[in-house]
């Protein structure tokens, strides 16, 4: 059998890029998406109903990541994915100016979301096959959170400061956003292009059934569900997975619609161009910063040690945001309060994707890895749905409140996880 080695290259040449592309479809479908939408005069609960529900393919992802691992390789799901998320992005641009353009676009976000949701189970397992030093691993948890946060300084900053500067400049915002669409989609295209060719070849990565028959798919297919749940403290894990972003989940669908919405209805009344600077470039700067000394601080010491600092830091900062309520501050004061709720968030959430990968280890990784984010999902969808609704029944003091509040859960949930598990029989922490 061919060494695996003998086909490796650095991470740093093809990482960087496979998380950027990761990152994108995301941040856009679950974040610009409810921009746009804010910018078409939707309600708040609408905005969170409907792009609450675009959550739903990396929530049921489970289904069908086994076929990932049975059928073809990794490689070959990610890169067709990733033409398949271009394609959509170019399908969304050409229906902003028809007829029924809300229920189509939503439904080429869906398109595109299922194709985005297969290509993280792809490049998620790839990343085990092609990083295989557990060392290595825990640096790159790091680099691959700052470069898919980038992508995100590029689809929720730099993509939605176009669309504010076409709008300030007087385009129709269907126009506007028509443009943002297709510069997504050339950049995209270009990422399938690029992956194609530099892309590792490791040769362990290739389809794990042998035998093709319905029985034996089938039977592959139950027994990755048997083997996740049986794994120790199953129960907590879940929990954790489930709870530990609770206040986000609310949080991150509102945060858009507060800062657009005008000073009369509770909000900050800034514009697209000022929100994409806050949020989308301040914002992610700051979550990028706390990503990388997450990934540092973590790769020193292991989870054990900086669980309750990275817990203190994802729950804390949330107070930013009953102060903006209260206090309608300036601009610069506005960016200042996102960057430091952003960079705790940042620096917390390191803590959530090294626990994933832990419990994630042993028999089929790839499928339970994308069973550990598909309860990650399911824990952002069901209450980001319910975040628009709620926020117009509180108003937006008490609803950031509430979310402050909410922390506590994120603390408990913390208190009932094991870091030790037997493997091998050797035991192994993090």
């Amino acid at each position: 059998m061919k060494n695996n080695t003998s086909d490796r290259r650095s991470p740093w040449s093809w990482v960087p890029s496979l998380y950027f592309a990761e990152g994108l479809p995301y941040v856009v479908v679950m974040t610009v998406s409810v921009i746009m939408y804010k910018n078409f005069n939707l309600s708040n609960t609408e905005i969170a109903f409907y792009t609450g529900w675009l959550y739903l393919p990396w929530v049921i992802k489970p289904l069908w990541s086994p076929f990932v691992d049975l059928f073809k390789t990794k490689r070959w799901w990610i890169t067709t994915m990733q033409m398949l998320v271009g394609i959509g992005f170019a399908a969304i641009a050409f229906t902003l100016n028809m007829p029924y353009m809300i229920e189509m676009s939503l439904a080429f976000f869906w398109l595109m979301a299922f194709a985005s949701a297969t290509h993280d189970i792809a490049a998620d397992g790839f990343y085990l096959l092609a990083v295989p030093d557990k060392d290595e691993q825990a640096l790159f948890v790091g680099i691959r959170s700052t470069f898919y946060r980038i992508s995100t300084i590029a689809g929720q900053g730099l993509l939605v400061l176009l669309a504010g500067y076409l709008i300030d400049n007087n385009l129709s915002i269907a126009t506007a956003w028509t443009i943002t669409f297709v510069v997504m989609a050339v950049i995209f295209i270009a990422l399938f292009l690029y992956h194609r060719i530099f892309l590792p070849r490791p040769s362990i990565d290739h389809a794990t059934s042998e035998d093709n028959s319905p029985r034996a798919i089938v039977q592959g297919f139950f027994k990755t569900f048997v083997t996740f749940f049986k794994k120790p403290y199953a129960v907590s894990a879940i929990l954790f997975m489930l709870l530990y972003r609770l206040p986000e989940a609310l949080l991150v669908k509102m945060t858009s619609p507060f800062l657009l919405d005008s000073v009369e209805a509770g909000g900050l009344g800034l514009t697209t161009l000022q929100v994409g600077m806050a949020t989308g470039t301040v914002g992610v700067i700051g979550l990028t910063i706390g990503g990388i000394l997450g990934g540092v601080c973590a790769s020193n010491g292991g989870l054990k040690r900086w669980l309750w600092p990275m817990v203190i830091a994802i729950s804390l900062p949330n107070i930013v945001y009953v102060i903006m309520a209260y206090t309608h501050p300036a601009l610069w004061v506005v960016n200042a309060l996102i960057f430091i709720e952003q960079f705790g968030y940042g620096f917390g959430f390191t803590a959530y994707m090294l626990f994933l990968i832990h419990y994630a280890e042993g028999e089929s990784t790839t499928a339970h890895y994308a069973l550990c984010t598909a309860f990650m999902a399911m824990g952002m969808m069901i209450p980001g749905m319910a975040a628009g609704w709620l926020q117009e029944l509180l108003g937006y003091k008490s609803f950031f409140i509430l979310i402050c509040a909410l922390c506590l859960v994120t603390i408990a949930v913390c208190c009932f996880i094991k870091l030790d598990k037997p493997h091998n029989n050797t035991t192994h922490e993090i």
